[in-house]
């Protein structure tokens, strides 16, 4: 038999839309200035950066001016987090986030911890959202700052982000949210949510690898978190990656041109996928919100099966998927997403993560149900 090939980890990355290949072509050739020099060739790229700065704020219902360009989602993570408690540090050094953040998350914020911060992680439902009573019982007068992910990047929960500003908001508490597997998927107004600060990754939504943006609310004085050169305004220093960073606003306007009929197509996909799995996978358990979900994630435990073998399996026949995180990729604790919502951990080590986007097909959805169920019934005969 031919072996198949199924690209299925949209969620770990995706791949580079030809249209947004076409528009960084030219930064790396005829349009190679330095946008922070002085004559009128640099000025060409420094135009690029700015309609892409204009492209991704269209696509959050922001203003350009709002944008700061960064390497990627976790550094967009590290600069909110740090900068922001900093900020506000006089007034007090309570945060709150949640136990199934990403990493980029958690690590800043136990590196805030060592500084003298004190870190609430709210547990969360079965399904993998935050109860608001929760939320609301955990402010405090000297609560400084709320980090919430917008959607989970293993198990798919979109979180009521706009009802979480809300709270926060009323109270005059920073609100960050990581919408790293959200911007490109899911509508985002950063205004209607009041939402002060927001991360997010080009990889995530068919743009390159190494390139991001943080989203800071007018009137909010983040303080730089790379020292350097007065790029970005003199809030991020390092010269630009132009090339990137045209590819990332070139993304970000395909995306929200296309976002409802892209969205309604992965979800067809994904709930094709689900249907035809539980009806010939016997125990077989979907984790997160069985509808307030990324479009195209989907993430299945199945008893009496061991997650890494699996996944082998599924190499072996051309699949590429994942247990998690791909920035846990290799860790031989389980998930501590999938722990939080209450599987143990003999479940949770039985995981699999199927991820969707432009790229996907029915073709790959029926090469799935074709190849899955027979390799999970081997390894449980096994």
């Amino acid at each position: 038999m031919k072996k198949a090939f199924v690209y299925a980890d949209n969620a770990a990355t995706t791949r580079v839309a030809d249209e947004v290949l076409a528009a960084m072509v030219p930064y790396f050739s005829s349009l190679y200035g330095n946008p922070s020099a002085a004559y009128g060739f640099a000025g060409l790229a420094a135009e690029g950066v700015e309609h892409a700065r204009a492209q991704v704020a269209g696509a959050l219902g922001a203003a350009p001016g709002e944008v700061f360009f960064t390497s990627g989602g976790t550094e967009a993570d590290n600069w909110a987090l740090k900068s922001g408690a900093r900020l506000r540090s006089a007034r007090g050094r309570h945060i709150i986030s949640t136990a199934i953040e990403h990493h980029a998350v958690l690590h800043s914020l136990e590196a805030l911890a060592e500084e003298g911060f004190e870190v609430t992680l709210l547990p969360v439902d079965p399904d993998g959202l935050l109860r608001l009573e929760d939320l609301e019982r955990a402010l405090r007068d000297d609560t400084i700052l709320v980090s919430c992910m917008f959607a989970n990047n293993e198990i798919g929960t979109v979180q009521p982000v706009a009802e979480i500003g809300a709270l926060c908001r009323a109270r005059d508490i920073l609100f960050h949210t990581d919408a790293v597997q959200a911007v490109g998927h899911l509508p985002i107004d950063v205004v209607a949510m009041n939402i002060d600060l927001l991360a997010l990754s080009g990889h995530k939504f068919h743009a390159p690898k190494g390139v991001g943006a943080l989203y800071v609310r007018r009137g909010i004085d983040l303080p730089p978190f790379v020292d350097g050169g007065k790029q970005e305004r003199g809030r991020r220093a390092g010269t630009e990656a132009v090339p990137a960073i045209v590819g990332l606003g070139a993304a970000a306007e395909l995306a929200t041109a296309h976002f409802e009929r892209e969205a309604a197509r992965v979800a067809a996909l994904r709930d094709r996928l689900l249907k035809g799995i539980l009806a010939q996978v016997p125990g077989a358990r979907l984790n997160g919100h069985p509808t307030r979900r990324l479009p195209g994630n989907l993430n299945l435990s199945f008893s009496g099966v061991e997650g890494p073998s699996l996944l082998a399996l599924l190499d072996s026949r051309g699949i590429c998927a994942a247990a998690g995180s791909a920035c846990t990729a290799g860790a031989s604790a389980p998930s501590h997403v999938l722990t939080a919502i209450g599987l143990d951990a003999q479940t949770a080590q039985g995981s699999l993560r199927l991820s969707f986007a432009g790229d996907s097909t029915e073709e790959d959805v029926d090469t799935l149900l074709e190849l899955l169920p027979p390799l999970i019934a081997r390894l449980r005969a096994l």
